[in-house]
Order: C-alpha cells, then structure tokens, then sequence
C-alpha cells in the first residue's frame, strides 16, 4: 500500500511553526478566488482556493510562518510557494534538492527533509524562500526497500522521531505468498516496522546511533503532535492480503484490517506483523499467519491497541490538528486525516480518497469521524498525500494527483 506524514513540529523563536506557535484568526472575509468550484467537496461553511497544481508526485506539506507553503515531491526534491498579492494562489515558486522525499518540517532554524535512506537539513533565514547554507546530513544509511519513504517529527528540543517502514506485508516466510506461515520471531522488528529516535542536531548518524521508540508499525507515514498535551499520535498502513491469501471473504478482505490511529508512547508494541485491528469486533487478533482465525486474540492481548480504526486499505498519509481560531469551534483540538487511497479491497469498489476529521478531546476520539474533503471531478480526483495547518488558521490539502495544493478557509455565515 502507498505510504505516508505530517504535522507539528518545535521551532526556534527565529524560526516559528504554523502548529506550534499562537494561532490568529482568518481573516473576516476569505478571498474572491475562495470558492466552493475549485476542486473539492467540502463542508456547507467552508470554501478553498487552488493554490498550485502540476508540481509532481507530491508527498507531505509545511508551513512557514510567514505563510509561505512548503511541498515535498517523492520524485523531485522540494518546491517552495509563496502568495504576494493575498489572493492565496502561488504567485511565486521555487525548487531545491537533488533528491526525492516524503518527510519535511522546520525545527530550530533548519528545514528538515528525508528522501528514503536519509534526513537532510538546510540552515533558514526566517522569511526566505529558498536555504540560506549548504545542506547538512543528519541520518544516513537509513533503510531501503519494502515500504522505504520515510517520514520524521519533533518531540521537542532536539528529539526527533523517524518511521522505518517494514520491509514485507506480514513477515511472511515467503512474502505475499498464499498460506505462507509468518516468520516467529519476525527478526524484522529489530531494525524496522517501528519508530526510531534521533538527536537531530548531530551529523552523520547511522541507523545503529538511534534507538527503538516504538515497534509494531508496518509502515507509520502520518504522524503528528498535539499541541495540547505533547503526545505523539500515528496512523500507520495496515497489512494486504487477508482475502487474496487466506481465504477472507472478498468483504473481509476488503475492510480489514483496519487502519489505526494509534497514540504513541516509548516502548509501546502495537503488534504487527503478530495482530491486526478488526474495528467492526473492535479488537486486536491475531493474524492468520501465526494461527489466527479472525477472531482468536492469543498473543495480542499484549499489545497497544489504537484509539481509533478506520475502514482498511484507505492508506492514511498525513495527520493534522487543527489550530487556531478560524474554523468552527466543533474543529478545534480535532485531527485531520490525509487518506491517499485503496488499492487492495478489489473485487469491491477502492475507497479511501478522502480528508476526514475526528473530533479529539483529551487525547481521545470524542465523536466519530466525518468525510471533511473530497475531490470534485470523481471518486478518485483528491489523492490526498499531504495536510498541514496555516499561521493564519486555514488548512492546507496535497493531492498526488497532479500535484494539486488547496488551502481551505471557513467563510463567515
């Protein structure tokens, strides 16, 4: 499944992030070229403007806090937007990088970006729209193959947490291969499927000079803070194959297992490739590869079950809390959700295609979840990959398909 992040993240005070530092409110009156005609389905309430499209396959966004918008492309380094006039649309646009990536966010005066086997960062002149020095090398050597993007994050000062996705679906003996038994232990947990910590102020570590925060995470692309209390929320991958491989109904197969959102602490095991989240029993079981028949839960008792489970296969991206004034107060302290989209739930219809928002208090879900956007041009139009908040309270949204950026505003009733 397509993977991948992104979201809050500590800044320096020359150097602010959109998430962390004090919100204002939007303006009073979004732009004329905020409409409900450009390209998504939203909310009565709400409207976006077409930001950029056309800039690639693109991956995850930040947000400077000048406003000046920030993608990453996994086929082309990073372009850098900026609006002069105040209509919201890109007037000016810059690339830099001489690689492709997923991860991107300022943290302490640096942009920080990791193309696939590492994380890189440029020194950054608040305001500026390109780096101000040369770029540094922060971990290398990372690993490659499998679900190889990788994705980062920031607990504060100079921690930083990186996702090493898994390098098979199920840690099979033979992978994807029908009935094949999984490999018990999955020696794969020892160096991937897991959370890993960082210094990142120090240059040239290897993946051996980090250490395992946390395991059990096929592949954990979206990840983010919230800025309420500092705990670390991810919404990794969920595992394939269920139908195609052991004899799942085409049902079965195609809503589970579920994607999870799962608040993270050190040392948590969420249990893959052991356990897999069924949200229609709301329960972890055990995965068939290690004798599970869909209902038995074994080993997963121990394990870190998720706050939350969505339908599978939706491939969620990017997480966001929403921050700021400008949108409704039922919005506020709630996280958005970057689904880029099935692939694994034929025969039946792909879905996923989608933004959705889950109200959050306390760190908990506090009401199910709604459809926040979706493309306007067909169920597969908005690709989503990318979803980060504004200095100004607006909220960005990245599409893979054509590489399309909105910013969606609220409009005053």
């Amino acid at each position: 499944m397509p993977r991948a992040a992104f979201v809050l993240l500590t800044l320096s005070a020359a150097l602010i992030s959109p998430l962390a530092r004090p919100q204002t409110a939007g303006p009073a009156s979004p732009p004329t070229t905020c409409t409900r005609t450009s390209g998504l389905t939203l909310p009565e309430g709400f409207c976006a403007i077409l930001v950029a499209d056309q800039l690639g396959d693109l991956r995850h966004l930040t947000v400077a806090a000048n406003g000046d918008l920030f993608v990453s492309l996994n086929d082309n380094g990073i372009v850098a937007l900026r609006d002069t006039d105040g209509d919201g649309r890109a007037d000016l646009r810059r690339t830099f990088g001489d690689a492709g990536g997923t991860g991107l966010g300022f943290h302490g005066g640096y942009l920080y970006f990791s193309p696939d086997d590492r994380v890189i960062r440029w020194p950054w002149t608040a305001g500026g729209l390109g780096p101000s020095g040369s770029a540094e090398t922060i971990v290398e050597g990372l690993p490659t193959g499998g679900h190889t993007a990788k994705s980062f994050i920031f607990l504060g000062r100079d921690t930083m947490i990186v996702n090493f996705g898994s390098q098979t679906n199920s840690c099979q003996a033979r992978d994807r291969a029908t009935r094949s038994p999984g490999r018990d232990p999955c020696t794969e947990l020892e160096r991937r499927a897991g959370l890993w910590q960082f210094n990142s102020a120090r240059l040239h570590q290897r993946p051996t000079d980090g250490t395992r925060y946390a395991t059990g995470l096929r592949n954990a692309l979206a990840l983010a803070v919230d800025p309420a209390d500092g705990a670390l929320f991810a919404a990794p991958h969920g595992r394939d194959q269920l139908a195609q491989n052991w004899g799942y109904t085409d049902a079965q197969g195609a809503e589970l297992p579920s994607e999870e959102l799962v608040r993270v602490s050190a040392g948590d095991d969420f249990g893959w490739p052991y356990c897999y989240f069924d949200h229609q029993q709301g329960k972890l079981v055990l995965a068939p590869e290690y004798g599970g028949d869909g209902k038995a839960i074994g080993r997963c008792a121990s394990k870190k079950p998720p706050v939350y489970g969505f339908p599978g296969h939706w491939a969620p991206m990017a997480l966001a809390f929403c921050t700021g004034t400008q949108f409704p107060e039922a919005y506020r302290g709630g996280m958005f959700i970057a689904f880029h989209g099935s692939w694994n739930r034929a025969p039946l219809p792909q879905e996923g295609y989608r933004i959705s928002f889950l109200p959050m208090r306390a760190g908990h879900p506090a009401g199910p979840p709604i459809t926040f956007a979706t493309g306007q041009d067909g169920p597969t139009s908005l690709r989503a990959s990318g979803v980060a908040m504004g200095p100004d309270g607006s909220l960005y949204i990245g599409s893979a398909r054509n590489g399309t950026v909105w910013k969606v505003m609220a409009r005053p009733s």
